[in-house]
């Protein structure tokens, strides 16, 4: 008898697509010149390096909640949709030091969702394109009529400042983005993934229980082994890039917009020539003035562009983020 009874299914909208975005930058400007003496090295080797001019890091006020809800709130304002109008919050992160619960939930509250349901998700630099690519499918599936996806991070409080390898790299910041219902597909599919073999080329230092039982117990730091890493992401998410574009449907010389995760420059500019990006197509170099956000990069680059107009409303932008474990995200969206 039960298994002849048909379960209702929710209906959603036909298409889903980036309705409003908003960011937020910490107030404190940190200069490389300001990190180079413990690391014994200049401005210039860092440039060389990274692209790195300064970076951003968050005063103790500027909590990873402080951060990620003054950007969901211009992103709301953006989107010209009611708090209330959100049925989901998708916070990506690595640095909300609680595990449990999830800063989402109280995120939610703090914004006035009507009870929406709110989680976080730990995919570290490639978190934020993972949200974005869960919550067109939720709006297209009608688990939501409309979700907000941030990426926040505290990152100066997991860095090492005498660590030579990731010191003047990793800052703060938040970005938000609300997904809604669309009448053109603005949200194209997503290519995801990891490579877990590789799990130990950009971690946490220390296990929380061994600090907890040191006898000088200090903050984990983020350990990151460069080279390896370096190879990988400038030569292999080239490849994510195009699969991206070949399941929007589109090509290269379709694009308007790239904004990858903002890790390196060398990465950007390795990854636009192995995809033969068109010298048309405006490429998102945030990193210079931002520093590596992790999973408030994206956002942050691609409100960059909004706000100095390299990027229009319209454009179609190619994301792709990657990072630790090692995973990674890539979708092509239209600018909201």
């Amino acid at each position: 008898m039960a298994e002849s009874i048909a379960l209702a299914q929710a209906e959603g909208a036909r298409h889903a697509g980036i309705l409003g975005l908003g960011s937020y930058r910490p107030s404190r400007v940190i200069p490389n010149a300001e990190v180079v003496e413990a690391i014994d090295s200049s401005d210039e080797w860092i440039q060389q390096r990274s692209g790195i001019k300064q970076r951003r890091w968050a005063t103790p006020e500027e909590t990873v909640q402080f951060m990620a809800v003054a950007a969901a709130r211009k992103a709301l304002d953006d989107a010209g949709v009611d708090a209330r109008q959100i049925e989901c919050v998708v916070v990506a992160t690595v640095s909300h030091m609680f595990q449990t619960p999830a800063i989402a939930t109280a995120i939610a509250y703090e914004l006035g969702t009507d009870n929406a349901a709110a989680f976080d998700i730990s995919a570290a630099c490639a978190g934020f394109c993972h949200g974005v690519g869960m919550a067109a499918d939720f709006v297209r599936a009608g688990s939501a009529g409309h979700v907000l996806v941030i990426g926040v991070e505290r990152l100066s409080d997991l860095t090492d400042v005498g660590d030579r390898g990731t010191a003047f790299i990793f800052a703060d910041g938040a970005g938000a983005v609300v997904v809604g219902p669309s009448e053109t597909p603005g949200i194209g599919p997503v290519v995801w993934g990891s490579q877990g073999e590789h799990f130990d080329h950009i971690r946490q230092r220390e296990d929380w229980r061994d600090v907890v039982a040191s006898d000088n117990p200090v903050m984990p730091h983020l350990v990151m082994q460069g080279n390896p890493v370096f190879r990988w992401a400038s030569y292999s998410m080239a490849k994510i890039g195009q699969e991206a574009l070949d399941r929007a449907g589109i090509t290269a010389d379709q694009l308007d917009v790239f904004v990858p995760h903002q890790a390196n420059m060398r990465i950007t500019d390795a990854m636009a020539r192995a995809m033969k990006l068109p010298d048309r197509v405006k490429i998102a170099r945030d990193i210079a003035e931002q520093g590596n956000t992790s999973a408030a990069s994206v956002p942050l680059a691609l409100d960059r562009m909004i706000q100095e107009g390299e990027a229009r409303s319209g454009d179609l932008a190619l994301l792709i983020a990657f990072g630790a474990g090692l995973a990674y995200a890539a979708q092509v969206v239209r600018v909201p």
